[in-house]
């Protein structure tokens, strides 16, 4: 599987939420927070980097810790979480880092020589008396910082944050200032001090109401860009699950609503409503980024049935000639260039859908974990030398899809399967299409192999799904698709236990899951 890159794109035992895309020299850099596999809040951990070079997509590299939470004056002992950052490069050639520490109104900046870090404490951003910046009277909070440095060496830095129900907002009118909208605000070349006043960008959801923003409104996750002649503004919506977009003719605005971008559960693509998203939903953040000729949008799922262990994904996108960005689905294959191989060996974990018998639902702080759902997890709280993230608890009726691939004859399927399930476990190339494959699932507390022989799949642009219908619950770790080859094929000659010749299998074929389980019973 040499050179292929997948979502999400970092290592399994990796959780690097809220990505912001960098282009330094001849390396891609993503800048994001830093969350903890079953954390219980948000960004646990410190910054870490990771790069890659862009010649090679595949092959990241852990720069390793470049900021620790402890170097910033107002958090001493660490105990405050970092929220998602930003980086640029000055126009002195440093390349600073703003941040906000969690539940602070203020921004706070670090810098370093080179993009990789280590970066050290530098300052807060601060009017020219010295006032922090969210601790002025009128000041919104700051929160999410994006950076934008103009062809004209102007400085941008977008912020904000814009409940608009529930705790969040009820805490919002109890500070005070300005809140209800994204913020920008236009700095010193030192890339601390304030010129002017904070001006609005984009409305939230309770101010957006008869505007182009409506049902799109503002929230959080501000992530500035300049593209041709156009200024993007790349947010995470009202809706929380989607990333949406703005443009603009100045930095400064008026902004006018473009689209949605992505939405992690597919919602907004025909005929995908909330009730109907093909992925658990919860909150993401990230950003636009070129790399090679292509752009590309950055974003984030969830995992562990909690909304505070997220990993970054990403999807190319096309940029229209009249600056509009249609909304691209989620997929496996991210940054690879183009669909993946059909012949080879994949982990359950880059499954871009995922869904129970009865649908998704939304990730959010303190809600108990739903028993009868799927999830992403891994055993343990740090599997860096053992990564065995898998796809846990498919009941009834649950189902995983991945997008896409370059199918050419294959017809041997394994699957790497455990648990207490019973039934069988149905492959197809549509949602609920045709069966082209069935695996029978018996119970096993270990990790288990299972090989089938299925009907040759074919298709240039192919996804993949399984579906399991049965009793008990059933983990995933991986599956292989290759070729038989001929006769003398040892898979075939001296297959043993774990190999079951589905003869069903093209009794089955062009059935829907449903149908053709009834009629095997």
């Amino acid at each position: 599987m040499a050179n292929q890159v997948f979502n999400p794109y970092l290592p399994s035992y990796e959780y690097v939420p809220d990505g912001e895309p960098r282009v330094f020299g001849n390396r891609l850099y993503v800048f994001g927070s830093h969350d903890r596999f079953n954390g219980k809040a948000f960004c646990m951990n410190d910054y870490v980097l990771w790069s890659a070079p862009l010649s090679d997509l595949s092959d990241w590299r852990n720069e390793g810790v470049i900021y620790r939470k402890d170097q910033d004056p107002e958090n001493p002992k660490g105990r405050i979480s970092m929220n998602a950052p930003d980086v640029v490069e000055g126009l002195d050639g440093k390349y600073y880092l703003f941040y906000e520490l969690s539940g602070k109104a203020f921004i706070s900046v670090a810098v370093s020589n080179r993009p990789e870090g280590p970066y050290t404490f530098y300052g807060y951003v601060h009017y020219e008396d010295g006032t922090r910046y969210g601790e002025a009277k009128d000041d919104a909070f700051g929160f999410d910082p994006g950076v934008l440095i103009d062809e004209d060496e102007r400085i941008y830095l977008y912020t904000g944050f814009a409940p608009f129900r529930g705790p969040l907002l009820t805490m919002a009118k109890l500070r005070g200032g300005e809140h209800g909208y994204g913020y920008v605000l236009e700095l010193q070349p030192d890339m601390l001090t304030i010129v002017g006043k904070q001006q609005r960008t984009i409305p939230g959801e309770t101010k957006a109401k008869k505007t182009g923003f409506e049902g799109h409104g503002f929230y959080e996750a501000s992530s500035p860009r300049k593209i041709g002649n156009l200024y993007y503004l790349v947010y995470s919506s009202s809706l929380s699950h989607e990333l949406c977009y703005a443009t603009a003719r100045t930095p400064l605005g008026p902004w006018a609503y473009g689209g949605t971008i992505v939405s992690i559960g597919d919602v907004g693509l025909p005929g995908v409503a909330e009730d109907r998203a093909r992925n658990f939903l919860g909150n993401t953040h990230g950003g636009l980024c070129e790399i090679n000729g292509q752009w590309y949008v950055f974003y984030h799922r969830q995992t562990n049935q909690q909304c505070c262990a997220r990993q970054g994904a990403c999807e190319p996108i096309q940029i229209a000639s009249d600056g509009s960005i249609a909304q691209v689905e989620v997929t496996s294959a991210g940054l690879n260039d183009g669909p993946l191989l059909g012949s080879g060996t994949y982990e359950a974990r880059i499954a871009c859908n995922l869904s129970g018998k009865d649908g998704t639902y939304a990730y959010v702080r303190n809600m108990e974990r739903k028993k009868e759902y799927p999830y992403f997890t891994q055993s343990g709280e740090d599997r860096e030398n053992n990564p065995d993230q898998h796809i846990a608890n498919m009941q009834d009726g649950a189902w995983c899809g991945f997008k896409y691939f370059n199918f050419d004859g294959e017809d041997i399927l394994r699957v790497r399967i455990r648990g207490t399930a019973k039934g069988s476990l149905f492959v197809s190339t549509e949602q609920n299409g045709g069966v082209f494959g069935t695996v029978s699932v018996n119970p096993s507390k270990s990790w288990r192999e299972a090989t089938v022989k299925v009907n040759p799949v074919r298709g240039e642009k192919t996804a993949l799904y399984f579906r399991f219908r049965g009793e008990g619950a059933m983990d995933f770790m991986s599956f292989t698709l290759e070729k038989s080859g001929d006769e003398t094929d040892p898979l075939l000659k001296h297959a043993d236990e774990t190999l079951e010749r589905n003869t069903a299998t093209e009794f089955y074929y062009c059935r829907k899951p449903e149908e053709a389980d009834e009629e095997r019973n």
